[in-house]
C-alpha cells in the first residue's frame, strides 16, 4: 500500500506514549479474543492484495466493546435473534500508542459529526499509516459509546509485550442493546 507522504509525517511527528491496562473486546462465544481482525475495520483497510493491516480492537470500557458488537449486529439484515457474546477483559501492553482524542479527528481529515458512519475511508488511511509507521496501538474514542478504544496493530505489538485474557462472561446482546437503546 502506498501512504500519503504528509500524513504519514504529520502522524510520525506526534508524541507516543506506553499504555498499560486492562481492556474489553467482545467477540462470539469460541472465538479467540486475541485473534485481530484480518479483513479490515475503521482503522484497517480491506486485504488488497497486500497482506493487509491486521487490528485487534478493543475497548477501554466493558460496554464500548459490547456497543461495538451490538452496532454490528444491530445493522445485519436480517438481524441476528438473541445470541450470547463473550465480553473478554484483556490485560495489555502497548509500547508505542498514539492517543487522538475526539478533537484531533478533524486534524486528519475525519468530520467529527460523521464519526459513527461506516465510511472508514480515511481512518482506514489513518491507520494503515499508523501501521507502516511501526506503532503497535492506537487510542482513540469510540464511535458507539462515550469512551475511548484502543486498537493494538498485531503485526508491530512485540512480544515481550502483555496480551492475556484475565476474564471472560457471556452476554445476551439482544438484552443488551435494548437496556441500552442500541436497535434490535
Amino acid at each position: 500500500m502506498i501512504h500519503d507522504q504528509g500524513l504519514a509525517d504529520r502522524l510520525s511527528a506526534l508524541r507516543t506514549e506506553r499504555f498499560e491496562s486492562e481492556v474489553f473486546r467482545a467477540t462470539r462465544v469460541g472465538a479467540d479474543p486475541t485473534a485481530p481482525s484480518i479483513s479490515g475495520g475503521r482503522w484497517a483497510p480491506p486485504p488488497q492484495g497486500d497482506p493487509g493491516v491486521y487490528v485487534l480492537y478493543t475497548s477501554l470500557e466493558r460496554d464500548g466493546a459490547l456497543a461495538e458488537v451490538a452496532s454490528f449486529l444491530a445493522g445485519l439484515t436480517p438481524v441476528p435473534g438473541p445470541r450470547a457474546i463473550k465480553v473478554t477483559r484483556l490485560a495489555v501492553s502497548t509500547a508505542r500508542t498514539l492517543r487522538l482524542a475526539r478533537a484531533d479527528l478533524a486534524d486528519f481529515g475525519i468530520a467529527s459529526g460523521r464519526y459513527g458512519e461506516r465510511d472508514y475511508a480515511q481512518t482506514q488511511r489513518i491507520g494503515a499509516a499508523l501501521a507502516f509507521l511501526g506503532f503497535d496501538g492506537l487510542i482513540a474514542p469510540s464511535a458507539r459509546w462515550d469512551c475511548d478504544n484502543l486498537m493494538i496493530f498485531t503485526e508491530n505489538h512485540a512480544l515481550a509485550e502483555r496480551l492475556e485474557p484475565v476474564a471472560e462472561e457471556e452476554i445476551e446482546w439482544r438484552e443488551w442493546a435494548r437496556e441500552y437503546g442500541f436497535p434490535s
